[in-house]
């Protein structure tokens, strides 16, 4: 399965795995330096939402991409895309 996407989606993922990094580095910093609990679990819910958005922007390319593939001719075809996409959809909850 292809999963190529175009430039502005990649960007726009790229940015949320980017924020996401930063907030991972930031609570590794909170956790040397000893600070509050709470802090880092608001860093560590905002990284999770981050990571969860890019991983589903990413899957939904992969709908699209295969809901316009002509070579799913076949329904067995389709059924067996069908059942790795539900698979993948999955997997990021």
């Amino acid at each position: 399965m292809d999963m190529t996407m175009a430039a502005e989606d990649l960007k726009a993922v790229v940015n949320r795995l980017r924020r996401a990094q930063g907030r991972i580095a930031g609570v590794i910093g909170m956790i040397e330096e000893g600070r509050d609990c709470e802090d880092m679990v608001t860093q560590l819910a905002a990284a999770s939402r981050a990571l969860d958005r890019a991983g589903f922007a990413i899957i939904a390319t992969g709908l699209q991409r295969c809901l316009t593939d002509e070579d799913m001719a076949s329904p067995a075809d389709r059924e067996q895309m069908r059942a790795r996409l539900e698979k993948l959809f999955l997997s990021p909850a």
